[in-house]
């Protein structure tokens, strides 16, 4: 009796709580986003609008005002905005107002001999225009015409390297509401157009809850702050158009000149539907007070009938089922019996892989006229009931706002009568290890591909680890993990044992998660000392796929050698001490591999298992010597020993039996 009295009062809470959040918000949905990780103008053009007399997309990059370094002339009095062509819903009311994160990287390049001048700026506008004359001190932002005037209906973030008569300095950061006299400022340590070339990652953020715009700002590489620069309350709904774009705007004066670049850019948003029938609950909530409670007292009722009768899970998966809901930036929510009906019943035919966490099985979703399909991977749970929930939560915090190119998308969930399934993107192609070992796939993998794919992996752990707003410990690289969508491009997947970490913290185990996860073969040595996951064993498990991609042998798998059984990267050093490092590359692929690049490779997959964890590269560094952009750290010919402060005496894998078993 007492205890279904406890369940019906906590019910009628839960319920309540949901009615009156009804009463004051509004239905917020998938969050609409985008990533551009570079700019192909072939690819990009469409999505963006270039305006002034300069901007265009070159090298990769969003060239904001001229692009050029032989002709200074042309440089001079060049002012531009590029925004994308999509508006998006800022407002509803001075209380429903969208929350907005942009991530974006940043070069205002100058010649030595140039002087910086004169900004860059983070744009909200209106429409996709730029007044006449906006070079120099207006930034691409106003001119001298229309400067300060409320219609305007412009907020930006000013990048500023020349002073003027209302600046605080010549570098600084500023919010300008339809001026370019800022509202707030910021004097800087860092040289926003230093002589040398520097790239600068950004964080601008507004949350349309407290209405605090934050700026975060650090070299390009580095994490992101624990505190932003710039922080200041403002309410976008009293300044911006109801319909507004995102863009940057860009100047530069006469002599004061430079290149205003934007290497990359991310924006994600509230989007922001307003219900006709939310708007009816809210009119209609004054005389309605008795219904709802009826229906409150009868939803109880319902609910502790099915209790009693052992259905108990149906409420909890109600209840947490609607706590998923109003997550920001949720996917899609599917039906079990929809989900059932897509995979055939769940049917053996239909299973794609299968691992601690659960069994991923193909689904084909038709559309209501059955006139196209969707194929979909879906996760099915499979651990008992309490274990299954935390993991299945646990990945679904993780993945729900992850966005990247190369990592896989979730695009919907399912919690319904106690089952939990996750909805992927079905990548074609399956995953990176069925095409290195198994006979009817080996061909399709030539170099090129291998060699996209590790970039690919690269970048998306550079995200995971340095440009999330949390960073993110995958724990668990493997070839298996990494899938391959229809043009054989990487998508790094199974977020089941990722964990996000605090800012300032460095792994799992300071939230109370220590234990060792993974695979051996790809898990670093010091995890089984310390019972911790970090960036750096994340470091680990991608240099043990960079040699397995390169020579086609499993980490995990003993190697031969001589008569000796050695670990896969205890043979690859062992070749690298001989000289012949070249002999440990997939024997499949014949002559049909770039020399360099092999060599870059596998020398880079070496210094990543490297035993000591700090001597290991950072992610952006691995991006860069992928690239070519960037030498290999110098690699020895013998392999380090890895130690540990209880041990007094430090034993060398390529040299003692022991350590071979011990690191193996």
């Amino acid at each position: 009796m007492g205890t279904n009295m406890s369940n019906g009062v906590s019910s009628i809470t839960i319920v309540i709580i949901l009615c009156c959040s009804l009463l004051h918000l509004v239905d917020i949905q998938a969050a609409p986003q985008f990533n551009f990780s570079d700019f192909n103008p072939t690819r990009d053009n469409n999505l963006l609008e270039f305006l002034g007399n300069g901007s265009a997309i070159d090298q990769g990059a969003l060239q904001i005002t001229s692009d050029t370094t032989n002709d200074e002339f042309s440089l001079r009095n060049s002012y531009g905005r590029i925004m994308y062509k999509h508006p998006f819903n800022m407002w509803l009311s001075d209380e429903i107002q969208a929350s907005f994160n942009s991530n974006f990287v940043i070069n205002i390049f100058r010649k030595p001999a140039w002087n910086a001048g004169e900004g860059l700026a983070f744009l909200i506008a209106p429409d996709l225009s730029i007044p006449d004359a906006s070079y120099g001190q207006w930034l691409g932002l106003t001119n001298a015409t229309n400067d300060g005037n409320h219609t305007n209906q412009i907020v930006a973030i000013e990048f500023d390297t020349e002073k003027q008569d209302h600046d605080p300095n010549g570098n600084h950061i500023g919010l300008d509401i339809n001026s370019v006299n800022s509202t707030a400022t910021v004097l800087l340590d860092i040289e926003l157009s230093p002589e040398v070339g520097t790239k600068y990652s950004v964080w601008v953020q507004y949350n349309g809850t407290s209405k605090v715009m934050e700026v975060y700002m650090v070299k390009e590489g580095q994490p992101k702050p624990e505190k932003p620069l710039l922080s200041k309350t403002i309410s976008l709904k009293e300044y911006v158009n109801q319909k507004s774009y995102f863009g940057f705007a860009a100047s530069t004066g006469n002599p004061q000149i430079e290149l205003n670049c934007v290497l990359k850019w991310s924006l994600e948003i509230d989007d922001l539907q307003k219900k006709s029938d939310l708007l009816w609950l809210k009119i209609g909530a004054g005389v309605g007070v008795p219904l709802v409670t009826l229906l409150i007292l009868c939803g109880v009722l319902y609910l502790n009938k099915r209790k009693r009768r052992g259905r108990g899970g149906d409420e909890e998966s109600n209840v947490l089922g609607t706590q998923l809901r109003w997550l920001p930036g949720m996917p899609r929510e599917f039906k079990y019996k929809d989900l059932k009906k897509a995979t055939n019943n769940f049917h053996e035919s239909m299973m794609l892989g299968q691992g601690g966490f659960g069994v991923v099985y193909k689904g084909i979703l038709q559309d209501k006229d059955h006139k196209s399909s969707t194929e979909i991977a879906v996760k099915k749970f499979s651990r008992d009931s309490i274990q299954s929930k935390d993991d299945f939560l646990a990945e679904l915090t993780i993945i729900h706002r992850l966005r990247h190119k190369h990592l896989v998308r979730l695009v919907g969930w399912c919690y319904e009568k106690g089952k939990l399934l996750l909805l992927y993107d079905f990548m074609p192609n399956g995953s990176l290890d069925k095409h290195l070992y198994e006979a009817s796939n080996q061909n399709t993998l030539n170099w090129s591909r291998r060699y996209r794919i590790l970039a690919g992996v690269a970048s998306a752990l550079h995200y995971l680890h340095n440009e999330y707003d949390q960073k993110v410990v995958h724990r668990d690289l493997k070839a298996s993990n990494i899938l391959l969508d229809s043009d054989y491009n990487a998508r790094l997947g199974d977020f089941g044992l990722a964990r996000a970490l605090d800012n300032e913290r460095n792994s799992y185990a300071e939230l109370g998660l220590a234990g060792v996860p993974g695979t051996m073969g790809y898990v670093a040595p010091e995890c089984f000392h310390t019972g911790r996951a970090t960036p750096e064993s994340d470091v680990y498990g991608f240099g043990a796929v960079v040699l397995e991609v390169v020579c086609s042998r499993s980490p995990g798998i003993s190697i031969n050698h001589h008569q000796r059984p050695y670990s896969l990267v205890d043979w690859v050093w062992m070749l690298h001490r001989e000289g012949s490092i070249e002999e440990a590359i997939d024997e499949k692929l014949g002559n049909d591999y770039v020399v360099d690049e092999a060599k870059r490779l596998l020398l880079l997959g070496l210094a990543c298992s490297h035993p000591i964890a700090s001597e290991r590269p950072q992610t952006q560094d691995i991006c860069q010597i992928i690239a070519g952009t960037m030498p290999v750290p110098n690699v020895p010919p013998f392999k380090p020993a890895f130690t540990w402060p209880s041990m007094v005496t430090a034993f060398s894998s390529t040299d003692s039996s022991f350590s071979n078993t011990f690191s193996s």
